[in-house]
């Protein structure tokens, strides 16, 4: 997920976009720039980098395990029938 970092950067490259009639507002619509975004992120209901890292790893041993039993299931089969 984006840091406020992040945000404060984009609140910024958007705040660069406003005519420049408008230079006294900038200070006002980056802070509100910065929050209606921070806003919308959160509302997304995303996961940050580490954690979907974490649940990758988590598919991966639970993939290979899966796999793992599936090999001995076949080959207890193979036993049985032979």
């Amino acid at each position: 997920m984006m840091d406020r970092r992040d945000i404060d950067l984009l609140a910024l490259r958007l705040v660069s976009l406003v005519p420049p009639g408008l230079a006294e507002a900038h200070k006002d619509l980056r802070a509100n720039f910065s929050d209606v975004l921070a806003q919308g992120l959160r509302r997304l209901d995303l996961v940050t980098r580490e954690e979907f890292d974490v649940q990758s790893q988590v598919l991966a041993r639970t993939r290979a395990k899966v796999e793992e039993l599936e090999r001995r299931v076949a080959a207890l089969e193979a036993n049985a029938q032979g």
